[in-house]
């Protein structure tokens, strides 16, 4: 069993709960990439700072040469109060690592930091990345442009979350695609208007927003196969100023969320053509923007299999949940595994303290934080077994 000592467990906790304390919004991450940064010096460990805002590559050269594999991590937070007891909680108003960010951090610093005291025997390199803005803009992208995956180039890349409906020990994974693409649905209706006693002299923008959202429903009952998967859904309905006014224009925005890359397609020109023709049949006219944003999370299936047997040889064979169906959540895991091969898999971290599960983005969030030495026990396990 590769064993992690207890003296950098220890200070894998202490360094979560720092990071807990002083959370970080995305683009914000200044004084929490200062941080880990004083740390991988601390430990002599190589790194590059500042790339894609406040992200960090940090590198383990082994003392043979050898194919290059990596792992990463997120460390924003989130716009959340924390609601907790704890005597770490969070000192920033309004910000909470509501999403285990700090766990997943401390995990890959820990791996590093652990594969490090074993360069001597390393054949090869490990490269470990530090992702700024996950929560919003997609930290791994910006850092994929600025070349993380490359110089040495990395053949084979992993990334893990704790997830607090698993219990600590257990790990969940899935072959194939895990997650799905995301893209930013904008529409902006564009009718005529006036006075609210002559609507017949407008154009109501707001009515045919309304038949805009509800025309669009039928793509994913009409236009997806029963056995695909699509979610359209708008969070965002603006429209006008006073009660009295037919406004000129109304605007609706959300999420479009597929599996496949064809599926994907498709629904962004159904969309277009639904909003563009059910404003037209109104007298209006509707100007849709569809942007990409994160790309499905595909698992590569002999990856998975390595990260499945390291779980069962460390933890035993029940310490494996296969996911059966792909989230429709988005991961920017996917940006790295446009450069390599990768798999992307779940921790437990359920608190057995808590009656009820806390979900990941809610106030009362509360992990297991055994689940870090369990993290980097596993995690240090895959990238050696990449290396072999």
């Amino acid at each position: 069993m590769n064993k992690i000592r207890k003296e950098l467990i220890a200070e894998m906790i202490e360094f979560r709960r720092w990071m807990h304390q002083n959370p970080e919004l995305s683009e914000e991450e200044k004084k929490t990439s200062n941080h880990i940064c004083e740390v991988l010096k601390k430990h002599k460990i190589e790194y590059r700072a500042n790339i894609g805002g406040y992200g960090i590559e940090a590198i383990v050269r082994g003392k043979r040469p050898g194919k290059t594999v990596a792992a990463k991590a997120d460390m924003d937070a989130l716009p959340i109060q924390e609601k907790s007891e704890l005597a770490y909680k969070s000192a920033v108003d309004g910000v909470m690592h509501a999403c285990g960010h700090d766990a997943n951090t401390a995990i890959l610093l820990g791996t590093a930091i652990h594969l490090k005291e074993k360069e001597e025997e390393l054949q090869g390199n490990v490269k470990f990345f530090f992702e700024p803005a996950e929560e919003t803009i997609g930290g791994g992208e910006l850092m994929v442009k600025e070349g993380c995956m490359d110089n040495p180039k990395v053949d084979n890349i992993i990334g893990l979350h704790v997830m607090p409906y698993l219990n600590v020990g257990q790990i969940e994974i899935k072959k194939g695609c895990l997650n799905a693409s995301t893209n930013e649905v904008e529409i902006t209706i564009h009718g005529k208007g006036g006075h609210a006693a002559e609507p017949s002299e407008c154009v109501d923008p707001i009515v045919v927003m309304a038949y805009v959202i509800t025309a669009l429903q039928t793509f994913v009952s009409r236009n997806t196969a029963p056995t695909d998967s699509a979610v359209l859904t708008f969070g965002i309905a603006k429209a006008g100023s006073k009660g009295n006014i037919i406004p000129d224009t109304a605007y609706i925005r959300g999420t479009l969320r597929t599996l496949l890359p064809e599926q994907r397609e498709n629904a962004k020109k159904r969309v277009k053509e639904i909003a563009e023709h059910t404003a037209e049949a109104f007298g209006a006219r509707a100007e849709v923007n569809i942007i990409d944003s994160y790309d499905a999370v595909i698992n590569d299936n002999e990856i998975t299999d390595l990260i499945i047997d390291s779980s069962k040889r460390l933890f035993g064979e029940a310490s494996v949940v296969m996911k059966e169906e792909p989230s429709m959540g988005a991961e920017d895991f996917s940006y790295f595994t446009t450069k390599a091969k990768g798999a992307y898999f779940h921790i437990g971290c359920k608190n057995p303290e808590e009656e009820e599960i806390c979900n990941l983005h809610t106030e009362r969030f509360h992990l297991d934080e055994d689940c870090i030495a369990y993290g980097i026990m596993i995690q240090s396990e895959v990238l050696l077994k990449l290396l072999d």
